[in-house]
C-alpha cells in the first residue's frame, strides 16, 4: 500500500479555509493524544536547540583558569551562525514529520475560533494542554542533557555556549526582547 503525498499550493483565501479546517481538527483532538504529541514536540525542539548549541560551541575560544587561550576552534562567525540555523531546523522538521503538536503552530486555531467553528473553551483547552506538554518535553530533554553531561563535550565548550546564550537573552532590554 502506498501513501499519497500531497503538497498544497493554495491561494490566501484557500489557505485561511484550510487553517480553519485544521483548527477544528486540532481543537477536537483527544486530550491524552494532544498531551503525548505536545510532549514529543517539546522534546523535538529541545533536540534541535541542543544540536544548535553544539554547533555554535565550535566557534568560541576556551580559556583556562589563568585567562590564557587553551584552544580556539571554529568557522567564521557567519558560517557558524548559518550552520547553527540549519541544524536547529531539525527540531522543526521532526515536529512536522512526526505530526507533533507545537504551541506556536496551534496558535492558528484562532482562525477557526474567529469564524466561530471552535469555542473559546476548546481553543483555550488546546492551548493549555499543548503549552504544558511542550514544557514537559523540553524540560525532560534538558534533564536528560544534564544527566548525560552532554554540556561537557568539547572540553566544556557546549556548556559555556549554553550559558552565553542564556546570558545574552537575559541581558536584552524590553524593546529588544519584543
Amino acid at each position: 500500500m502506498t501513501a499519497e503525498v500531497r503538497i498544497d499550493a493554495l491561494l490566501p483565501a484557500e489557505m485561511a479555509k484550510r487553517a480553519e479546517y485544521l483548527g477544528v481538527r486540532k481543537a477536537e483532538a483527544a486530550p491524552l493524544m494532544l498531551i503525548a504529541l505536545s510532549i514529543l514536540a517539546g522534546a523535538f525542539i529541545a533536540m534541535g536547540a541542543i544540536f544548535c548549541t553544539t554547533i555554535l560551541a565550535g566557534g568560541i575560544s576556551i580559556k583556562d583558569f589563568a585567562g590564557e587561550a587553551a584552544f580556539t576552534t571554529g568557522l567564521p562567525y557567519g558560517v557558524n551562525r548559518l550552520l547553527a540555523g540549519f541544524v536547529f531546523c531539525l527540531g522543526l522538521i521532526l515536529v512536522v514529520v512526526g505530526g507533533a503538536e507545537l504551541f506556536t503552530g496551534n496558535n492558528l486555531i484562532v482562525m477557526a475560533w474567529a469564524s466561530r467553528k471552535v469555542s473559546t473553551l476548546a481553543l483555550l483547552r488546546n492551548w493549555v494542554l499543548v503549552y504544558f506538554g511542550n514544557f514537559i518535553g523540553s524540560v525532560g530533554t534538558a534533564i536528560l542533557v544534564l544527566f548525560s553531561k552532554q554540556y561537557m563535550n568539547g572540553g566544556g565548550a557546549v556548556g559555556l555556549t549554553a550559558l552565553n546564550i542564556a546570558k545574552a537573552k537575559v541581558e536584552l532590554d524590553f524593546l529588544q526582547a519584543i
